[in-house]
């Protein structure tokens, strides 16, 4: 568990010896004797002669004693390191942090305007805006039958308490329920959410929401001290509905231009398939106010 979830220097850290224990010798190159190694993947010294940096420097960046590390030095320890594009972004956000985004300090968000109609001109499609703490700022009738049939649809336009999709996902039964695929899902949610808190170390929303996760939930807890990260902006999930029962969906989430954070997530079924079907079927238990729109026939 990280001593303070947003502490950038220590999550730093974290998150270059979480990176070096997935390696092995062999991944890289190197020469392995056999011998017995007293840490899990590449030492120190390993990593630094790979990215051609002195032991002692690349100790203190990863001691977070070092604040100034240059494009060229994270670009040869992303190399090494064999990072995604997302884990290149985080480590220079972590490496980084006063050229890390800095998100003023707002109570509560309003979904945009734009936001609100666009999610009731997609009432074919079960669709949800999503904050940038992961709470939930609105939805359509088919995004809240999918996703939290369970909760208020009124919910989300009342700040008190208002939904937020993670403390959902580890903290609420009924939500636990929804995704048979669990462990994919709760990594998805760790990780992504470790995107936001190397892009805002300073949000103290944020950083409350990791607090509550992290003492209430030891799936959370363990997650977290892993440092996975992933946008996920794009997939596929399965759930288990209470009312209509399995469903396959693709998701697509779509973030606005404004810089705001704001989003929507979308979701939808492959035409013909059974997933299409149970989604008619949900909407049509769901009342009139639900129109799944039949797909253009040749």
């Amino acid at each position: 568990m990280d001593a303070s979830p947003m502490d950038a220097p220590t999550a730093l850290g974290d998150f270059l010896r979480t990176r070096r224990a997935r390696l092995r010798p062999e991944d890289v190159g190197l020469v392995s004797y056999g011998t017995r190694r007293r840490v899990p993947g590449l030492r120190r010294e390993e990593l630094a002669q790979l990215a051609g940096v002195s032991v002692a420097y690349y100790t203190r960046l990863e001691q977070g004693q070092s604040h100034n590390a240059s494009e060229g030095v994270l670009d040869a320890l992303a190399r090494a390191l064999r990072l995604t594009g997302d884990e290149r972004t985080h480590l220079r956000a972590l490496a980084r942090p006063a050229r890390a985004q800095r998100r003023p300090a707002v109570r509560h968000e309003r979904v945009r305007p734009g936001v609100r109609r666009l999610l009731t001109a997609m009432d074919g499609v079960p669709a949800v805006a999503l904050g940038p703490r992961f709470e939930i700022l609105g939805w359509n009738r088919l995004g809240h039958a999918l996703i939290a049939g369970h909760l208020d649809v009124d919910s989300p336009d009342r700040p008190l308490d208002r939904p937020n999709a993670q403390r959902l996902l580890f903290l609420d039964p009924h939500t636990r329920e929804l995704y048979p695929d669990r462990d994919t899902e709760a990594r998805r949610a760790v990780a992504a959410l470790r995107v936001t808190a190397g892009q805002y170390p300073d949000d103290r929303q944020l950083a409350e929401l990791i607090g509550e996760l992290t003492m209430k939930s030891s799936e959370f807890s363990g997650l977290w001290s892993r440092h996975v990260v992933d946008n996920c902006t794009y997939g596929t999930k399965r759930f288990h509905h209470p009312l209509v029962g399995e469903l396959e969906l693709d998701f697509e989430m779509m973030r606005t231009p404004d810089g705001s954070g704001q989003g929507v997530l979308m979701y939808t079924a492959a035409e013909g398939s059974p997933s299409e079907a149970a989604l008619r079927l949900l909407a049509a238990e769901r009342g009139p106010e639900v129109r799944v729109l039949e797909p253009e026939r040749p």
